[in-house]
């Protein structure tokens, strides 16, 4: 079968490999019908995070079983299905809580697994024609429909994009209707963020980032776009909701209640625009959020960053404002996305027209094009935002 597979720094190919084929009697083998490339891929394919030659990458599946195993009791082959991004067994001391993406079964070096991840386990990704799916009861979630019907886009967000998106906004923030959110970062994960958060009844999202294509995403999702290459972006939320008009006695609220940082440890230094500075965010966050807000942390921080850029450093310690943050009482939440707390309530959205999360996919390609693909999302060229590969 063709698989997109990692080859050096800032280099993929689509190589032949072995099948995917069945391991064990849970197993489901999937026909891969669309597979996204996430900013986490670019992690791994910028050299950061340890990828090794010859990993498949992708970790956002949608398709439809080809096969099952004798002891799969509720998938069928021919049906619908999207795998979220965390392998897990599904009745484990952690999965019996709700808490999939700590698996303590999926790999042997400690909790957690994930398809096509640097670290995350030996299972191969879904940039391919085929992915085997452990535990196939617990991690194929049925999906109504027809491959490359209308909802095509926003089904393979539910693998992991929306889902974390939610997880950011909804668990990790606290977003509350009627709150104030800002929003760092307008990459897909930072995009769906915001939609979440308006979602949940926000009553106004700031989305903050500095590349065009991604301001006008965030506006066409009904935030409000802030774009730091004009200025400190906390002070520019702070101006527009002084211009708004606070409310009597609410002069000192004029941050936002609750803020998610989508950047991670790739955060770029404003005053230094071409080095990196990985607690860029986790500072204006400090500075932005109300008394007692919270601050959800959906961007990936590394133990060590194998590739540091200028600014950077190889151990990412970061210096944080805790001070500021202990004076205002502030939550800060991080943690991966325990993906099968909202993959139903997500695709039940969608069915029901209450969210279109593909709104944000601007690129779709075969895998054959999955290397110009991840070179142009990764320079940030031509509006790519969200692409997605349909095998």
């Amino acid at each position: 079968m063709r698989a997109v597979v990692y080859e050096d720094v800032r280099t993929v190919g689509v190589h032949q490999v072995p099948d995917a084929t069945l391991e064990a009697e849970t197993d489901a083998l999937v026909r891969i019908t669309s597979s996204g490339l996430c900013g986490t891929d670019l992690h791994m394919y910028d050299g950061r995070t340890g990828a090794s030659p010859g990993l498949v990458f992708g970790h956002e599946p949608l398709g439809v079983v080809e096969q099952v195993g004798s002891a799969v009791q509720t998938v069928r082959p021919g049906m619908r299905v999207v795998i979220p991004t965390h392998v897990f067994c599904g009745t484990c001391a952690m999965c019996s809580r709700g808490l999939s993406a700590a698996c303590l079964r999926v790999r042997a070096e400690g909790p957690g697994a994930a398809y096509g991840y640097a670290g995350m386990g030996p299972y191969r990704g879904a940039q391919a024609d085929l992915l085997r799916v452990p535990w196939a009861d617990a991690n194929c979630v049925h999906l109504p429909g027809e491959p490359g019907d209308a909802h095509e886009d926003d089904f393979v967000l539910l693998a992991d994009a929306f889902v974390t998106g939610w997880h950011a906004a909804a668990t990790l923030a606290g977003v509350e209707p009627g709150d104030t959110v800002a929003v760092f970062g307008a990459g897909t994960i930072g995009l769906l963020s915001a939609y979440s958060a308006l979602i949940l009844g926000a009553r106004v999202v700031y989305c903050v980032d500095g590349v065009d294509a991604r301001l006008d995403k965030a506006g066409e999702l009904g935030a409000v776009p802030i774009d730091f290459r004009r200025g400190d972006p906390v002070e520019q939320i702070r101006e527009d909701r002084a211009r708004a008009g606070l409310p009597l006695g609410e002069e000192k609220l004029s941050g936002a209640d609750k803020v998610v940082d989508a950047v991670g440890f790739q955060a770029r230094d404003r005053e230094h625009p071409d080095q990196e500075r990985p607690n860029q965010v986790i500072a204006d966050a400090a500075q932005l959020v109300n008394p007692t807000g919270a601050i959800g942390v959906a961007g990936v921080y590394p133990d060590k960053d194998l590739h540091p850029r200028p600014g950077a450093t190889a151990r990412e310690d970061l210096v944080a404002p805790w001070g500021t943050l202990f004076g205002k009482g502030v939550a800060v939440r991080f943690g991966r996305t325990h993906d099968r707390r909202y993959t139903r309530l997500l695709r039940d959205l969608v069915v029901s027209g209450r969210a279109r999360p593909g709104i944000i996919v601007t690129h779709h390609g075969t895998l054959a094009d999955a290397p110009d693909l991840y070179r142009r999302f990764d320079r940030r060229e031509d509006g790519v935002i969200k692409a997605v590969l349909h095998p």
